[in-house]
């Protein structure tokens, strides 16, 4: 069995960044926040979980996910978008299952947003936290998203901490712009080889 490492940043942190260095290593990395996104429209059981819960406007004529809609819902009632997420979570178990049978190689990597929050992070061997300064963060995603500092403040303060994501994680890779981010990889992905050889 291959080494499943998780690897999670806050917003803004570079953690997609630090993914596609990874994959230039030939590191297969499975984007779980991709996949739920795919699975909304595409799996029949999450589909008919996710009408049942939040009605047929759920969806679009064209069967699209109506984001307003769920939005709107799950941003005025926590409880809706723990339920949202249990449904989710489960089909992005599944596909993750399904897609590291057929990697071929010494070890994968799962990118999610929420993956301490999910509780999928005890399913990885070994977990990645990227962190970056809060400045460097809100003028990433304003600068992305076009969106105000006021708008990422409040995503920032709607994610676990930096403090509680740290003492869960394996590995921690700074983005400070600073250090190298090239070699904070290099050396992990070293650390994951020499630990993959020895699993084997």
């Amino acid at each position: 069995m291959m080494l499943t490492i998780g690897i999670t940043g806050g917003i803004g942190s570079g953690k997609t960044t630090v993914c596609k260095i990874f994959e230039l290593l030939g590191i297969p990395v499975f984007y779980a926040d991709d996949v739920a996104k795919h699975l909304m429209v595409t799996d029949e059981i999450l589909i008919d979980q996710i009408k049942l819960e939040f009605g047929s406007a759920a969806y679009l004529e064209d069967g699209s996910l109506n984001r307003k809609h769920i939005s709107s819902i799950v941003f005025s009632e926590s409880q809706k978008l723990q339920k949202l997420n249990s449904f989710v979570h489960p089909a992005v178990f599944r596909a993750m299952d399904s897609w590291v049978k057929k990697q071929n190689s010494l070890y994968v990597l799962k990118e999610a947003a929420l993956l301490f929050e999910s509780g999928s992070y005890l399913q990885n061997n070994y977990n990645v936290l990227v962190s970056a300064p809060e400045k460097a963060r809100i003028a990433r995603v304003m600068q992305r998203d076009n969106i105000s500092e006021e708008k990422v403040l409040e995503r920032i303060k709607s994610q676990m901490s930096e403090e509680e994501k740290l003492a869960k994680a394996d590995f921690f890779i700074n983005n400070n712009e600073q250090e190298f981010l090239i070699m904070q990889v290099l050396k992990l992905h070293h650390i994951f080889t020499e630990k993959a050889l020895k699993k084997d």
